[in-house]
């Protein structure tokens, strides 16, 4: 069932953009699905998991700002969301689509964004 009054779905979305008791989480790059834990995690090269502040939006929406990753060569189907740059909490996962492969180093930009129906 879709929650139908679009202040309370934002109410649900600024839960959620709160996880780590702040609106700033870092997110990751992922070469499979990394379950309930992180795992797969993009690795190599200049590669490092990217900050990223959650802004609020209307009707159960929030957005962050372009993010851009370092990354090594290979493919990447996930994004995730973690309350550290290393180690840390993992919070939540996302497929990339499409999936993106580099042929060798380059950069990749992701724009996140969550919505409650």
């Amino acid at each position: 069932m879709a929650i139908a009054v679009a202040a309370t779905r934002q109410v649900l979305a600024d839960s959620y953009k709160t996880l780590s008791g702040a609106s700033t989480v870092w997110v990751s790059l992922h070469t499979g699905d990394p379950g309930s834990t992180g795992t797969a995690e993009a690795s190599g090269g200049s590669y490092a998991r990217v900050q990223g502040t959650w802004t609020s939006g209307s009707g159960g929406s929030l957005s962050m700002a372009e993010l851009t990753f370092n990354a090594p060569s290979g493919s990447f189907s996930y994004a995730g969301l973690w309350s550290a740059a290393t180690d840390g909490t993992f919070y939540d996962k996302c497929a990339l689509a499409p999936s993106i492969t580099l042929g060798s180093a380059g950069t990749i930009k992701v724009t996140p964004s969550f919505s409650v129906s």
